[in-house]
Formats: structure tokens, C-alpha cells, sequence
């Protein structure tokens, strides 16, 4: 069924990969792509795509709330996929107000949207949907064993899990107060092209294509779940097309590696496609272990058996398979990765938008 589908964040990592999977697998959708182009919001990742008849973009802010009334009555939108926030944990140490703001006050001002377009107005039918994307990091932290189920209590531990949780809760509140059609997807560490390179894989990746020191928190014993951002992206769109309403199904890769694990096999990737550093050794003799960061989550895991058995989803990529997808594709586009460590990906909307 054809669809008017308002992608927040779509410039963003996730979103820009979402957009992708839109424009190559449902084309007789079309895509508003609103995304205030904060640091890691980068108009380059779609930069191929920006004539696509069925794509717009916008540039705004997720708590404007005039701007959002405006595009859901213009572009009559259907559907939210709600990726804008601001994600990154060590940002949200230092500064945590950018994350209450965009995570919390920015929910609400979209939730608010499409409560008045949806059903104060009565503009569309039953097949709106509004579908909140979270992650795992709001249940808190797993010991050695067991998983995050839907039924995990919440119990988040730094500033963004807190500003995500809070989000989730006021769009469960909505279906259940106003009967807004919501859904929410919880999922674990995304891997992938595009990826701001303050993460942990592009970010090891960059440093050891150039011999730099990998810097691994603590003894890089902590455990997440890898999801490729492929497979995510179109959980994401199977959870729209026939999640049922108010439901929140968690999305994981069955791949949970530790950090020390994920750099390992980072610099293995790059000593067999770039061989061996200058020195003639290994790039795992650049790994160096330092501080850890405050309150951080020993591990994640997720149970994603509710999203199989409902749905039929389970990914596709192994972590290896992710895994060398993604090193090729940032050996290949090591220009992109240089426009944003040098701030040059920001001047090319700067001029477009006279900042």
C-alpha cells in the first residue's frame, strides 16, 4: 500500500540507510526526509538520491512545532519513522540538555503533530502509523547471562538511555491515552556505511587505516549485540507494514562480541586488505586500553523472538559478513570519512543554506 512516510533524522546514520531501503524496495512510497542537520546529520550520505521524484527534504527541528503542523497538512503524511537524536553516550556525559531537548521535547512536539493531524483533524484513516525507533541501552545492564525481552523493566543508566526511555514511555502514553497507532523498536548496536565516525567501529576503522593508537575503554571486556544497519533498516520497515499497534518488538543481530573482539577483528580486515603496518606489525599491537567511561553498561543482549515469531524477520548478516561489508565500503569511501573528520560535509549545507 502506497505511503507518505516522514523520515525524522533521515540524514542521520540510520536514517540515511532507511531512506536507501525506501527508495530501492518501495517506490510507490513517498519520502519527507526532516532532519535539522546537527553535527551528525550529513546531507552527503544522500546526496545520490536527492532528485528521486519521491523524495523531499527538509531542513528542520523535530521540536518546531509550527513546521511539523505545516508538512503533515502539505505532504498529508501517513506515517512517522522517528530516528532523530541525538545517540552518542560520552556527548550525553558532558552535556546531557541537547539530550532531554531533541530525545524528550522532540517526541512530544511530533507525537503532538500527528495527534492533531491524525485524530483531531481526522485527515487519514486507520492505516497511519507512528513508529518510535529506540534501542536496548533503556533496559540498562545484562551480567554474564540472559536477554532483553519486551518485558525487561526499564532501567536506564546514563543520560541518553534516560532521554530515550523518557521518549518511550510518552509514545506508549499516547496509544494508550489518545489511541495515537504507535509502535516502538528497541535494537541493539548498529554497524554499518555512514556511521559518524565518533562510534567505535568507524572510528578504529580510521585510525587503524592511518596506524593511529586504538583506544579500547577499560579492558574491552564490555558486550553488545551487532546489528547490521541493513538488516535493521528493514526490520524497520516489516514492524511498519505489520507490527501491531501499541506493540514494541525488539530488533537484535545475534551477534554479541565484546569490544576488544570487535577492534581485533577490525585489524585483522585491515592488515589482509591494506597488509601490515610500515613497521611490519599486526594493527592489534596498536590497540592500548585506557580509562573506562563513567557508568558504562557491562553488557547488552537482545531476545529478538517476538519480531520472528510475529513477523518473520531474523537478519541476514553474520557479524563477519556485516563486518566486511562495512570495512570495504569505508576503504572505499575514505573521502566521505575525510569530509566529516575535517568538518568540510557541514560547509556544503552551509552554503546551500547561507549558515
Amino acid at each position: 500500500m502506497a505511503k507518505t512516510v516522514l523520515v525524522t533524522g533521515g540524514c542521520g546514520f540510520i536514517g540515511a540507510n532507511f531512506v536507501r531501503l525506501l527508495l530501492e524496495t518501495r517506490q510507490d512510497w513517498q519520502i519527507v526526509n526532516l532532519d535539522k542537520l546537527t553535527y551528525a546529520g550529513n546531507l552527503l550520505n544522500l546526496e545520490d538520491v536527492s532528485k528521486n521524484l519521491t523524495y523531499r527534504f527538509v531542513r528542520g527541528d523535530i521540536c518546531d512545532q509550527a513546521l511539523l503542523d505545516d508538512l503533515f497538512q502539505e505532504e498529508q503524511i501517513d506515517t512517522v519513522v522517528h530516528f532523530a537524536a541525538e545517540s552518542h553516550v560520552d556527548r550525553s556525559i558532558t552535556g546531557p540538555a541537547e539530550f532531554i531537548r531533541t530525545n524528550i521535547t522532540g517526541t512530544f512536539t511530533l507525537l503532538e503533530a500527528a495527534k492533531k493531524s491524525w485524530l483531531d483533524n481526522g485527515l487519514h484513516s486507520d492505516q497511519c502509523r507512528f513508529l518510535h525507533v529506540s534501542t536496548d541501552e533503556v533496559y540498562g545492564s545484562l551480567g554474564e547471562t540472559g536477554y532483553f525481552t519486551e518485558h525487561t523493566p526499564y532501567d536506564p543508566r546514563s543520560p541518553y538511555s534516560a532521554s530515550k526511555a523518557s521518549s518511550d514511555h510518552l509514545v506508549r502514553a499516547y496509544f494508550h491515552t489518545y489511541g495515537l497507532p504507535i509502535l516502538i523498536t528497541n535494537c541493539s548496536n548498529n554497524y554499518g556505511p555512514y556511521q559518524f565516525p565518533e562510534k567505535l567501529i568507524p572510528l578504529m576503522l580510521n585510525n587503524g587505516r592511518q596506524g593511529k593508537d586504538l583506544p579500547v575503554y577499560g579492558d574491552g571486556g564490555n558486550v553488545r549485540d551487532w546489528l547490521y544497519v541493513q538488516d535493521h533498516c528493514e526490520a524497520i520497515v516489516r514492524v511498519v507494514e505489520q507490527g501491531r499497534l501499541g506493540e514494541s518488538y525488539n530488533i537484535g543481530g545475534h551477534n554479541e562480541k565484546n569490544n576488544l573482539q570487535v577492534v581485533e577483528l577490525l585489524c585483522d580486515m585491515l592488515d589482509e586488505q591494506l597488509g601490515l603496518l610500515p613497521s611490519g606489525k599486526e594493527r592489534r599491537s596498536l590497540i592500548t586500553f585506557v580509562k573506562d567511561r563513567l557508568g558504562h553498561d557491562r553488557r547488552y543482549a537482545i531476545d529478538a523472538e517476538k519480531i520472528d515469531q510475529e513477523l518473520g524477520w531474523t537478519p541476514k548478516y553474520t557479524f563477519e559478513q556485516g563486518m566486511k561489508k562495512t570495512v570495504t565500503w569505508y576503504l572505499d569511501n575514505q573521502a566521505w570519512m575525510e569530509s566529516v573528520i575535517d568538518g568540510s560535509y557541514q560547509k556544503y549545507y552551509a552554503k546551500m543554506y547561507g549558515d
